[in-house]
């Protein structure tokens, strides 16, 4: 059940005094930004703006229309250019491209996440639980937005499979996972999700109380709600004729949890980093920043 959206009449367009975020319902009202489909409103704000404390009087839509700018702004790479520099001459992408754009964008998913608002704030012990539990989730978001080549996966499978030999049950079982891959992500595309809506889809996926071990898992609840609040009210304003829309959206995050993590670190991270399991990759990721570089070493 999404969370209510709606604002009591005696506060329009503020926070509760609980604190309580609400979105307020209609079109956007004159004179308050608005984020044009999948773009960055004019004028941006800063993180400074979204320090909520009880009682502030800031009006939703502009809120919801800077929150999701700057989901846009964290964005370390343009999207239309993900894959570019991993094209070869003849406009093929081979082996050894796919793993390096694989790479790039595990590493864009991390370099979001740490410039996104209210992330940076939460405990690095909570950073790290929410992106070790979301990562591949937030891989296959990443794939469909930039269009990912999927027809190279089985290349890629038998490749590993030439390399480290599977019983045949386990090679049925692991082309199955790669099939159920490239299903999550051709719905995704086959929804013409823009690029705003999967800023606010990427930061419901990453904001889960589901982590093990977060210090404080009513907060983290809470920015799951405001982002979810964000893309209803984003859909609402920028696709109109399409009521169904948002309900659409939401409903394909729970099945991204089918795809295996451990599927697609074995089929595009295993000949990067070896052995190296996942999780400590990405946590050396956020640890190291923006100054992470390839080949990877482990942090000791």
């Amino acid at each position: 059940m999404p969370p209510e959206c709606s604002i009591p009449p005696t506060a329009p367009g503020t926070l509760g005094q609980s604190g309580q975020f609400r979105v307020l319902g209609g079109p956007a009202q004159e004179g308050f930004p608005a984020v044009q489909r999948g773009r960055m409103p004019p004028t941006q704000p800063t993180h400074g703006q979204f320090a909520l404390t009880n009682g502030d009087p800031l009006n939703c839509h502009s809120y919801l229309s800077g929150y999701i700018s700057l989901l846009l702004r964290a964005e370390p790479y343009p999207t239309s250019r993900f894959g570019s520099q991993c094209m070869q001459p003849n406009n093929i992408m081979g082996i050894e491209n796919i793993c390096e754009l694989a790479a790039r964008m595990l590493f864009s998913a991390v370099e979001w996440a740490r410039n996104i608002p209210f992330f940076p704030d939460l405990q690095i012990t909570d950073q790290v639980a929410l992106l070790r539990l979301t990562w591949s989730e937030l891989f296959v978001l990443n794939a469909a937005q930039c269009s990912m080549p999927l027809h190279v996966a089985p290349l890629l499978a038998a490749a590993g499979l030439h390399a480290s030999p599977m019983s045949a049950d386990r090679v049925v079982a692991f082309m199955d996972h790669i099939r159920i891959f490239q299903e999550q992500v051709e719905k995704l595309k086959a929804l013409h999700v823009d690029s705003a809506e999967y800023s606010c889809l990427k930061a419901i996926v990453l904001f889960t109380s589901d982590a093990c071990g977060l210090s404080d898992v009513a907060h983290v609840e809470s920015l799951q709600e405001k982002s979810q609040c964000a893309l209803e009210e984003y859909v609402r304003s920028q696709y109109p004729n399409q009521p169904t829309r948002f309900g659409k959206l939401l409903l394909r995050l729970p099945s991204l949890r089918t795809v295996s993590s451990s599927v697609i670190e074995q089929l595009f991270f295993v000949r990067l980093v070896g052995k190296t399991p996942i999780e400590t990759l990405i946590r050396d990721m956020l640890l190291s920043g923006s100054s992470f570089n390839w080949p990877y070493m482990a942090i000791q």
